[in-house]
């Protein structure tokens, strides 16, 4: 089950969206801390994390899937959203440097597709930032958050996933150890949380933070052609009718 724009707009426009998002930013800042003359991509809902890098990239836009829909951002500025087939992106090969998810893998029908595409288009340099339910978090567990739709991944299902399209993972974070509740005491306690958590290696986060590089070479199937064999024939003279009426007829001893 997948959440449209319309339920991922309220839910960050709430109290505990905005407590996620800033510790997803933590998460984000520490992999990317900037992206200066890069060009940026997000893809999903990843516009309330876009902002850490739209004023110093290049360009930075975003792309959001049919089945989910599209909203206008930014408001106030030009449109930088547009609404897409995930399978087929409207960008050239190796055009984008920099590529990140949000509400994208987990929500999409054929995230090795999708990914596949995201190869596609990233250039050969390029680092792709995946931001993906923790399937042993507790977000995962409650579907009053987006990160309770979808599929959730554990680190070894998301690294086997990004390994069979071409990606190659290296480096993890986590975000998002404070559990999905709105008490105003228990947000104010959100950066404890995730400092405790982060300190001591707990596998109960509400996310994974993977970032990941493309491999150039990608392997391809090698199909293995199975040889016919053909029975090889003997050729033999065809009797003339004058030998075959001699051959018939009956000998007479001299």
């Amino acid at each position: 089950m997948t959440m449209d724009v319309v339920g991922l707009r309220e839910f960050y426009s709430r109290r505990l969206g905005i407590v996620a998002r800033r510790l997803i930013n933590r998460g984000i800042e520490s992999r990317w801390p900037h992206a200066r003359g890069q060009r940026v991509l997000g893809i999903g809902y990843p516009t309330p994390y876009l902002g850490l890098f739209r004023d110093g990239c290049e360009r930075c836009i975003a792309f959001m899937p049919a089945a989910q829909g599209v909203l206008k951002w930014p408001t106030a500025r030009a449109t930088l959203s547009s609404l897409v087939d995930q399978s087929a992106l409207p960008l050239p090969d190796a055009a984008i440097d920099r590529i990140l998810m949000v509400h994208a893998l987990e929500m999409s029908d054929d995230p090795e597709a999708l990914l596949r595409e995201v190869w596609r288009v990233l250039a050969p340099n390029g680092r792709v930032l995946a931001v993906v339910p923790n399937r042993r978090g507790v977000w995962a567990r409650v579907d009053n958050t987006p990160f309770g739709h979808g599929r959730p991944y554990s680190r070894s299902q998301i690294a086997d996933l990004l390994r069979r399209t071409w990606f190659t993972p290296v480096g993890w974070g986590e975000a998002l150890f404070v559990p999905p509740l709105g008490q105003s005491w228990l947000l104010r306690s959100a950066p404890v949380w995730e400092r405790a958590g982060a300190a001591m290696s707990l596998p109960f986060a509400g996310v994974h933070v993977v970032e990941a590089t493309k491999q150039v070479t990608r392997p391809l199937p090698v199909r293995r052609e199975r040889t016919r064999l053909i029975p090889a024939l003997e050729p033999s003279l065809v009797p003339t009718p004058m030998q075959a009426e001699e051959s018939d007829a009956p000998l007479v001893p001299r």
